[in-house]
């Protein structure tokens, strides 16, 4: 045991009590694979603004952010505001509903570049339907997709996304094409074969950025393949879309995706999430009236709960903040204000490692430094897998969390900063950051 494991132990012991009761309860112990930490997750009961407020009574500066949904922290006024009213007046209308509609004008107002869209329920949801309207428009079968590019866990994605393919079958696996984050690459693959329908790519790189691409290079050059041979170009902006800009990646690089998946923000911390896209795209979906199209070639979605009234009303609540205010403006200056902070602490306490990330995505790697702007990181992908192996990852974000602080890992740390992350709180984490680099270094982590 280290001082961290001590420190862990002291702070959370009434969570270790609960997950004995959720192993019998759940497959696994947990109901989300990110969701463990060794040697066992924090359970939490609350939450507000920038915190939230585990079982022992802990109150933790959240970065997980509801998985990056929560760009306005957690129960902001308005969404809590929205959700109520619309309780009593129904959860489901078993029908079309002015909600849905409403709900897509507020989308398209934010991503203008979307003719028309979809809802379903999850990111995983959209990707999935993304991938069957590209195969349904083109009349082609693969989907090319990048090394480590997290696209959710059905099954056309899960292949070299950091996750097991146990349950899949190889015929499926063989229809999705996998290729190095390299524009020369998906070059090579469409100009000697003509059965690709899409490429979908993570629009900030693999696993909230920790694998950056460098944008918008990446994606212009990316899209106009894609145009010269009839592919469809899939940006998945589930995580940057209404945060890397009001109309995510695509508005803030200036792209035409063909189609666009989306979910997290766009919920308000809600289910939902959509599909959206150029017109004559997205019309594979529609009824013609002829009978053999309507029943074999039309692109067939259903989802009880898509758009359903509560997630519209937050969703629409949410974005409407989002237009209205400087929200993504304020996250945006505390992920950089925590982005120093970090660079600053290991400087400080003189270990190898940086922080960089754009907008308010802020990425750490312990074990690495590199001339890169801090922003767009210039590492190369091999270096990001040796310096941040799963076990180090592990306790960085360990000794964050027992210091007061929370973030996702993946081959590093990330901090999902929101608009609730006022200078007072981004300061605290810094100060809690420095004493876990201090804590790891006792441990002989570095």
């Amino acid at each position: 045991m280290g001082v961290i494991d001590d420190k862990y132990e002291a702070m959370f012991a009434r969570s270790r009590a609960w997950y004995e009761r959720g192993k019998n309860a759940f497959a696994g112990g947990v109901t989300h694979q990110s969701r463990f930490n060794a040697p066992y997750p924090t359970y939490y009961e609350s939450a507000s603004g920038a915190f939230k407020y585990d079982v022992d009574g802990n109150e933790i500066v959240d970065y997980v952010m509801g998985n990056g949904s929560l760009l306005l922290g957690h129960s902001p006024e308005d969404v809590v505001a929205a959700v109520t009213k619309q309780m009593p007046r129904g959860t489901h209308l078993g029908g079309a509903t002015t909600h849905e509609t409403l709900y897509a004008e507020a989308v398209k107002r934010n991503m203008p570049k979307l003719d028309t869209i979809r809802f379903t329920s999850a990111g995983t949801e959209s990707t999935l339907l993304a991938m069957r309207i590209a195969r349904g428009y083109t009349g082609k079968e693969k989907i090319i997709k990048f090394v480590d590019h997290f696209h959710g866990w059905q099954d056309y994605a899960t292949v070299s996304s950091g996750q097991s393919t146990g349950g899949i079958p190889q015929a499926v696996l063989d229809t999705v094409i996998v290729v190095p984050a390299d524009v020369a690459e998906v070059k090579r693959v469409l100009q000697a074969r003509d059965d690709v329908a899409g490429v979908i790519v993570e629009s900030n790189g693999a696993h909230f950025g920790t694998f950056p691409l460098q944008n918008p290079n990446f994606l212009h050059d990316l899209q106009d393949l894609c145009a010269k041979h009839d592919v469809m170009f899939i940006m998945d902006e589930v995580i940057t879309g209404f945060r890397l800009s009001k109309g995510g990646a695509q508005e803030r690089w200036g792209l035409e995706p063909d189609i666009t998946t989306m979910a997290k923000i766009m919920a308000g911390g809600q289910p939902g999430a959509a599909v959206g896209g150029k017109k004559h795209v997205m019309d594979v979906m529609a009824f013609t009236g002829d009978p053999e199209h309507d029943s074999t070639r039309r692109v067939a979605q259903a989802g009880t709960y898509n758009a359903q009234p509560i997630s519209a009303a937050a969703g629409i609540a949410q974005l409407d903040a989002i237009w209205n205010t400087n929200a993504i403006e304020l996250a945006d200056a505390a992920a950089l204000r925590l982005k120093d902070g970090i660079n600053d602490a290991f400087a400080r306490n003189e270990v190898m490692g940086h922080s960089h990330g754009i907008s308010s995505l802020v990425q750490v790697n312990m074990g690495y430094d590199c001339p890169c702007d801090r922003e767009l990181c210039t590492m190369p992908y091999e270096d990001i897998y040796s310096s941040m192996p799963p076990e180090k990852t592990r306790a960085l974000r360990r000794a964050v969390l027992v210091n007061g602080a929370d973030g996702m890992d993946w081959n590093g740390m990330c901090f999902v900063v929101s608009a609730a992350h006022t200078d007072e709180v981004v300061d605290r984490t810094i100060d809690g950051f420095n004493q876990a680099l201090k804590d790891l270094r006792t441990d002989g982590v570095v």
